[in-house]
């Protein structure tokens, strides 16, 4: 059957009808994929936002997620599943060195499933795991991408939907208009492009850090200087030296996995709701694009780790105390490094700004909006002009009120 003809003549059992509803779906296409078919009329369910359940477009059916709030997200052993890691890809190279090439290289991953509702073939590129029928618009995912493999790491938990379309765009709408440099057209008009879900992947790390450290407190101090007109008051600074050690515990540092996006925009989305996180659950992901990681998890511990390690920078400054500090050393041992795999909400969009791309970004559980925006030159200079004319009127009005200190 062409993926352009009625499933229904298909002389083969409906979704329905071969296999239970479950918080799994039906396994399709040997094993390869997955679909959520209605109970009711074997139409394709897709996650609805604003009822937190599954529904039917087709015949209205809604059916209730199979969630449990109170079975925890496990933290996972860092060096452990370094460990793992490396003896997997060891074994996977000896057994396959082709596999082994794929595997250094998600962006280059391709896999096919057919697709149960009309039989046409989806396409899967690179980290791409759960997307929608070219054909008949379907949701399909690829089968244990995000739970277990010779070479992944199972997805731990997830935050599910809560901003809805319809707030994204309102959210995006008040965006535009507090830019207040923008170009005036661009604040009264608007955006135009269209928003697209997506699950992006993550890995957050908790570890407990022993700091050393030692440095120079600088204080402030004035002296007068100079006679008579020439008379006059000079900052200076006394140096001290200083020297410590503290602990600090690190919970929940959140990093990217994931390449080609705008890691900038998308770090400033945080903090995200991440008490709110459920084990990982398919049933979410149906009708919603979502991504495995291309970053791997050592990769992502370095990034967070860079985090860390400025946190404890800007820490040891402020036990420096005094009005100046200079760092001088700084020792810091990691302990009790664990790690969860997570896939978080955000809402997508791209929108042409004279002839030019823009990215937008919104966090799917807070409402949180980051952006590409364009500038108004004319209301930058304008601005600049002011602020040089009212220093320039300060300082004339000092020069004709001279102190009578």
């Amino acid at each position: 059957m062409s993926a352009h003809e009625n499933p229904t003549s298909s002389p083969t059992e409906s979704p329905a009808a071969s296999a239970p509803n479950s918080a799994r779906g039906n396994v399709i296409d040997d094993g390869r994929g997955r679909m959520f078919p209605c109970a009711q009329c074997g139409a394709d369910l897709e996650f609805h936002i604003g009822l937190q359940s599954l529904t039917c477009g087709f015949c209205g059916h809604v059916q209730q997620l199979e969630v449990s709030a109170e079975t925890p997200v496990q933290e996972q052993d860092y060096l452990s599943m370094l460990a793992v890691l490396r003896q997997r890809r060891k074994s996977q190279q000896q057994q396959d060195q082709e596999k082994e090439a794929i595997a250094a290289d998600p962006a280059s991953r391709h896999s096919e499933v057919t697709c149960a509702s009309c039989s046409g073939t989806v396409d899967f590129y690179g980290t791409l795991t759960s997307t929608e029928c070219p054909w008949c618009g379907a949701p399909v995912q690829l089968e244990g991408v995000h739970e277990a493999a010779d070479d992944r790491i199972p997805v731990d938990g997830m935050l599910p939907f809560t901003i809805d379309r319809r707030k994204a765009q309102e959210n995006l709408a008040n965006w535009v208009r507090s830019r207040w440099f923008a170009p005036s057209k661009f604040r009264r008009d608007g955006v135009d492009g269209k928003f697209q879900g997506v699950f992006l992947p993550y890995f957050t790390f908790d570890a407990m850090t022993a700091t050393a450290w030692t440095g120079q407190r600088g204080d402030h101090y004035y002296v007068t200087v100079g006679s008579g007109k020439d008379e006059r008051r000079e900052r200076r600074t006394s140096w001290t030296w200083v020297s410590g050690r503290f602990q600090r515990f690190f919970d929940d540092i959140c990093v990217l996995a994931a390449k080609r996006l705008r890691r900038d925009l998308i770090q400033a989305l945080e903090p995200w709701p991440l008490a709110k996180i459920i084990p990982f659950n398919p049933q979410l992901m149906a009708g919603i694009t979502a991504r495995t990681y291309d970053i791997e998890l050592d990769e992502c511990f370095a990034e967070g780790k860079k985090r860390i390690d400025d946190a404890l920078h800007a820490d040891v400054q402020q036990r420096i105390g005094g009005d100046e500090q200079i760092v001088s050393s700084l020792k810091t041992q990691y302990a009790g490094i664990t790690f969860k795999h997570l896939l978080l909400p955000a809402w997508l969009m791209t929108y042409r700004w004279n002839d030019k791309p823009w990215q937008v970004f919104i966090n799917a559980t807070t409402g949180e909006v980051q952006g590409e925006r364009p500038w108004s030159i004319i209301k930058i200079s304008f601005t600049v002009l002011a602020v040089i004319a009212i220093i320039a009127a300060a300082v004339l009005w000092a020069q004709h009120n001279p102190s009578t200190h």
